[in-house]
Parts: structure tokens; sequence; C-alpha cells
């Protein structure tokens, strides 16, 4: 099956008084057309601006980001404006993202004006589609994004992201901001648009049970770099890299005679500030030895495809 985005190497630094903050370190994956990659990890660990640099909402430091195969890792503004018609972007909180002085079909409807592609007559035919076609009643099309609740918010966060059909979409922690009856909603709403339109999902949580529904494979980050790739059905039954084992612990099972030993992590979070090599998660890791520190990277260690973080085989 054709890959419609390789990325390799990337990396993306911020600049700060005290040196430089690695955000994402020479991260390396690749999607398949019309399947989920998902993107786990803790707080802070880099993956919103991992999708945010994808699509270039943030420029990339180094690396590359292929699309359908081209190079578009450095492209102008011209290219750009075609690109993002193919790359869009469903953001964590639906009521900040929404421009609060605009109706639900003046959102929906702007990505279509902007493209200049259509009549007004057309534009307004294809923006009561796509609201039909993300659940969003016809009486609600006149509604500002104060007046509804936050399932409807991100429907219509969902509805601006398709509306020039796209076949890349970033989704950066959709459902953390619902509730859990909503949240299932919506996944199911994705996954829905995902199967009817073929689209390509990197999904972005910090929720792991979400992550297991949605997601084909997933990705593990650990302060800017990945530690473990795998398919999820994999990931779940056979983790191998302790941090990943320490964030699958943390997962709560619905029955009381069912005990999962936790494990807890101690020790001081490395620094993304300049860090020193090898693994940063080795400073809170109960197995870590001496090639820990050293340089890291990616490496296939089953049939399958998983994929662990361990370190380069020394270089004579």
């Amino acid at each position: 099956m054709e890959k419609i985005l390789e990325v390799q190497n990337l990396k993306k630094y911020f600049k700060t008084p005290r040196g430089m903050l690695h955000a994402v370190d020479d991260v390396s994956f690749s999607i398949v057309q019309g399947k989920t990659i998902g993107v786990v990890g803790e707080s802070g660990c880099g993956k919103s601006t991992l999708g945010r640099t994808l699509i270039h909402l943030l420029e990339s430091t180094e690396g590359k980001i292929l699309f359908h195969g081209e190079d578009i890792t450095h492209a102008d503004k011209k290219k750009l404006r075609t690109i993002r018609e193919n790359m869009q972007i469903i953001f964590q909180d639906p009521f900040s993202s929404l421009n609060p002085r605009m109706t639900a079909f003046e959102t929906v409807r702007e990505p279509l004006y902007l493209a200049g592609k259509w009549t007004k007559e057309e534009i307004n035919e294809r923006t009561e589609q796509i609201m039909e076609t993300v659940g969003l009643d016809a009486r609600l099309r006149n509604s500002y994004p104060h007046e509804l609740d936050g399932g409807r918010r991100q429907r219509i966060g969902i509805a601006r992201a398709l509306a020039l059909n796209p076949e890349f979409i970033v989704c950066d922690e959709p459902v953390s901001a619902l509730d859990v009856s909503i949240q299932a909603q919506i996944l199911n709403l994705m996954q829905d648009l995902q199967e009817k339109r073929k689209l390509t999902y990197v999904f972005i949580t910090h929720d792991l049970s979400v992550v297991r529904h949605i997601s084909d494979e997933i990705c593990v980050m650990y302060l800017g770099q990945m530690v473990e790739k795998s398919p999820a059905k994999e990931l779940f039954k056979n983790p191998v890299h302790p941090y990943t084992k320490a964030l699958l612990s943390a997962i709560p099972i619905p029955d009381i005679h069912v005990k999962r030993k936790r494990i807890l992590l101690s020790g001081e979070v490395t620094s993304p500030i300049e860090p020193k090599p090898g693994c940063r998660f080795a400073a809170r890791c109960p197995y870590a030895e001496d090639k820990c520190r050293e340089p890291q990277s990616l490496e296939e260690i089953s049939k399958d495809l998983s994929l662990i973080h361990i370190s380069e085989p020394t270089r004579h």
C-alpha cells in the first residue's frame, strides 16, 4: 500500500535563554494511506509540536517530510497553499480554535471561500453538505460557538478540516476536552469519515484507551524522542520499552477483582534544553545501563515491524 506521509529524522528546536529546547528530536516514521497512527506520551513530550510541524504550522529545524513521495520540508508559500488543501488539523480545544464572531455556517464556509475555486452558490451548497456529513443540524447554521456544547463545537472543527476534502488530518487531542459520552460520538464519527473518505490520521492523545480504539499503529514519545513504535494490538499485548510498560500500567481496569501491578517511576525528569546524548528516560528507568546513555536509534525487533529505541552499535 502507498505511503502517504514519510518523516525522516525530523527535528524541531526552540531557542530559549538557557539554550535550545529539543521539542522533537530525530523522529522518523511513515503512514500508509487510509490508516491511523497514534502518538502518545506525557504532556510536554512533543506530540502536538510534531503534529504542527508535519503540516507546516511550525517550520522544522532539520529532517525531511515527504508527502506522496514529494519533499515538502521547505515548501514556499505557493506550494504550501496547495499542500494545505490536502493536509488539515483538528485542534484540542474547539472553543479556543473557533472564531467567536463567526457562526457555524461561516466557519465551515471560510476555507471554501478562501480557496477561490467555487461560486457563492456552490460554496453555500458544499457548506450545507459538509455540515450534514458531520451531524450538524441546519437549525444550528446561525449559532455562535458560545451557544453550543463541546461536542457540537468539535463537529464544527471537524467540518472545517473536511471542507477542502483533504487526504491527511492531524488530530491533536480532539476529544480530550469533551465528556466521555461525547468522546465516543466524535470518535465514531471520525472513524466513519475515515472509512468513507479514505482519510489518513495522525491521532495525538495522552489517553491510551482512546488511542487503542482508533489506531492501527502507535508511536510512544518521551521528551521529544520516539522510544517505541508498534501495531496497536502488539503494543498493548507485548510492550517492550520500560516507559511504554509504565504508561500501560497506569490504565485503570474496570474490575475490582483484577489487580494490575503499577510501575511507579522515580528520579528527575531530564531537561529537554540541550539534553545529553542517550535515552532521555534513563534517569527514571529501573533498568538503565551505561549503554542507555549512548546515542540511540530505532531498530526493528520483531517481524510485525515493532521498533524500539536502543543504543546505536559502536562504529570502528
